[in-house]
């Protein structure tokens, strides 16, 4: 019970390998793009994937999970799919007996009361505070790891290959003349 209510929290962000929305050959090179921010490696789906793929290595993938979550909450405009979802945000993340726990200050943590009157903006502070806290500590270590450098190799090496080709052609061109 407790995937499932997770997977609907964060279904629309979630591209696993087998239904990636993205592809690795773009214009902009893509790994350029994850390191000139936390905003724009969030704003990627891939760059989410590779960020939670490091995040679950570290055992702090709820962080961008809950962060996740609190994006598509401020979205929704009906009251009772606020209620649902705020409930199922503090379930999942906020409450002491929360099953993916996030580490953000106990006297900013929210009383189950205030679930009943649900606004878009109810856990910015909250979601503010994880922001901070994978901006300034995990994300640096994201961009020293061995996945995304391993990525960015990848994507060097694909982008490269019509040039390693020319110049092989060149080569051969010139020694053989």
């Amino acid at each position: 019970q407790f995937s499932e209510a997770l997977s609907n929290l964060v279904r629309p962000y979630i591209h696993d390998s087998d239904g990636s929305s993205s592809s690795s050959h773009q214009s902009l090179k893509t790994t350029a793009k994850w390191a000139t921010s936390l905003e724009s490696l969030l704003e990627d789906p891939e760059g989410v994937k590779r960020f939670r793929e490091f995040l679950k290595k570290e055992f702090s993938e709820e962080n961008v999970l809950f962060w996740l979550a609190c994006e598509d909450f401020k979205k929704l405009q009906d009251k009772k799919q606020m209620q649902e979802k705020a409930k199922e945000i503090y379930v999942t993340f906020l409450s002491n007996k929360a099953s993916s726990q996030v580490n953000v200050e106990g006297q900013s943590r929210l009383n189950e009361k205030i679930l009943e009157e649900p606004h878009p903006l109810m856990f910015q502070k909250l979601q503010d505070q994880i922001f901070n806290l994978m901006k300034y500590d995990s994300y640096s270590r994201f961009l020293k790891s061995d996945l995304f450098l391993k990525y960015k190799r990848t994507e060097e090496e694909e982008e490269d290959e019509p040039d390693a080709q020319t110049a092989a052609k060149r080569a051969s061109r010139i020694y053989n003349t």
